[in-house]
């Protein structure tokens, strides 16, 4: 498996930079092999030189944008202001509570009317199909 070649050669190639910089090894121990077998380790590390290439970009810092404008903030309201004014906002949406349900109410009376007049008048039946 050629991944695994892989993996391994840069386990290696990690642990020989990290003992190249620190100078000392990073706590990395063997397994630990049965007193009875021979004790073979060998240790193998590919190493390769990569060129690193740099460059430098210039950028062109982004054209200010005009400063926001302040929010205009209303001033604070005295308490009895604020009374009126929640009462003024329940009045108007009672209103206009009202006007849903006496809308619903000629919609349903029309609708009714209209039904009764249907069963009255056989003629206005459209025919069934047979």
């Amino acid at each position: 498996m050629k991944w695994i070649r892989e993996r391994d050669a840069l386990i290696a190639q990690t642990m020989a930079f990290v003992q190249s910089v620190t100078g000392k090894k990073d706590g990395f121990h063997p397994p630990e092999i049965p007193t009875g077998a021979p004790a073979v380790w060998v240790e193998t590390a590919a190493v390769e030189t990569v060129t690193i290439e740099t460059f430098t970009v210039e950028v062109e810092p982004p054209k200010a944008a005009p400063p926001p404008q302040p929010r205009m903030v209303s001033p604070p309201r005295a308490s009895g202001d604020f009374r009126s004014e929640m009462q003024a906002r329940i009045a108007s949406f009672r209103k206009h509570q009202e006007r849903f349900e006496r809308e619903r109410e000629e919609y349903c009376a029309a609708t009714l009317t209209k039904l009764r007049a249907a069963i009255r008048d056989p003629s206005v039946r459209p025919e069934a199909d047979k």
